[in-house]
Formats: C-alpha cells, structure tokens, sequence
C-alpha cells in the first residue's frame, strides 16, 4: 500500500472527523438504511419497503443541516427511543483499520488532536464507550455544541474560537467531499479523504483530495517530535 506523503513539519493540529473516517460508517448506514426503517414500520404498521421510503423522504429533506444528525430531533420527529434502538446494533460499531496505530504516533510526536464530528453527543459517546479512543483526544467537539454542521463555515470560524488553530498548518481527515469542501474554503491547508468509509461497500469517489485506503498511509515519522511548549493549551 502506498503511503501518503504529507509535510508533517508544516502541520501542528490534526482535525478528525469520527463515522466514516475514524469508525466504519457499515454501523451508522445500517442503522440509519436498514435497522430504523424496519422499526419505524412496525411501530406505524406499515409494510417495510412503505416505511422506509418514507424515511428516506424525510432524511434527504434534512440533509447536510444540523437536524439530519440530531438524536434528540428525530427522537422527536418519529416518535422513537432513537439511542434504544442503536443500542440493539452497537455491535457493528467498529474501529477502522490502524486507526490507534495512527492516533498513538500523532500523539507521539506532541501535535494537538480533535475529534470534530457533525455526530450527536449522544451517538459520540455511545461510540467512545464502545471503541475506548476518548483518551487519544485532546478535545471531542461535536457541531451541535457550536451550532453549525461542518458543511457550514459557521463551523470552523465558531470551532477556532474555542480551539485555536491556524488553518495553514492543520490537517482534516473527513470522509465527507461536502465538509472537505467546506474546510478548505476556510483555508485548512491540509485536506485527506477516505476512500472506503463503508468496508462493506466499494470504494468512493474522492474527487480531488488526497485520500487514504487505511491510517497505516497517514502514520507520521517519529522523527521532529515537538516538545510541551510547543503544542497548545487544553483549554
């Protein structure tokens, strides 16, 4: 597998988004494609494929907004125990491959990380407690704390606010072109997709970006490991 080469000497904090990039994104398409829908069905007494048709309705609707990622909206929306129900296929929650390899040699040579993530504070912590990656992070910010999705610029300004970071010298991970997007038109300087967020479906398009099939072509090289006065407070 090839590696990916980034100029580690000009990046200083690494953004990572979680569902797709950091977390197979096979839990959150089943859940959201397949084990909801099937619910949804049962409890309104409609036949499978009606019920689902009709979810999908209203997912495109919300698409790229706050709401689409919200637990407690569509707890509300559809009547349903959303993170009950997560709960009965948490077991397809999975980490991607080299994921850890990749946080411990980040957090090795001193560079700041975050979790930035569209997902709920419930989902993240549902996955956190499943997976056990909280302690790799410096910070976990979800967009529903600062009131913007990350395809918004809203996001990033409102992020910088609360972590200081300078765009020309930190890197995204993200599975998402949107958010990608979005990013560099803020002007985060180093920008990586992922090629399969989904391991059980095939490869996407990535359009221009850097991408990555796993984390083992991230791993940065132990050399130039920056000291504690070299990385920013945790405040």
């Amino acid at each position: 597998m090839v590696r990916v080469s980034l100029d580690w000497s000009r990046i200083d904090t690494v953004l990572l988004d979680m569902d797709g990039t950091l977390l197979d994104l096979n839990f959150d398409n089943h859940f959201w494609q397949v084990h909801l829908p099937q619910r949804y069905a049962v409890a309104r007494g409609l036949p499978e494929g009606s019920g689902r048709e009709e979810l999908m309705a209203r997912y495109h609707a919300r698409a790229g907004t706050l709401e689409w990622y919200s637990v407690d909206f569509w707890e509300t929306e559809l009547e349903l125990d959303i993170m009950r129900l997560k709960e009965e296929v948490a077991h397809l929650i999975d980490i991607h491959p080299h994921v850890t390899d990749f946080l411990s040699a980040v957090r090795a040579t001193g560079r700041r990380i975050v979790l930035a993530t569209n997902a709920h504070h419930k989902s993240v912590t549902l996955k956190m407690a499943r997976t056990g990656l909280t302690p790799h992070f410096d910070a976990i910010v979800s967009s529903h704390a600062l009131g913007a999705a990350k395809e918004e610029q809203a996001f990033w300004q409102r992020l910088a606010a609360i972590e200081p970071f300078d765009p020309a010298r930190t890197l995204l991970v993200d599975d998402s072109l949107p958010v990608l997007d979005s990013a560099r038109r803020y002007g985060i300087a180093q920008l990586v997709a992922v090629k399969r967020p989904d391991t059980t479906r095939p490869v996407k398009d990535t359009g221009d970006y850097l991408a990555i099939d796993d984390f083992s072509q991230l791993i940065p090289p132990p050399a130039g490991k920056r000291g504690a006065r070299d990385r920013r407070p945790h405040g």
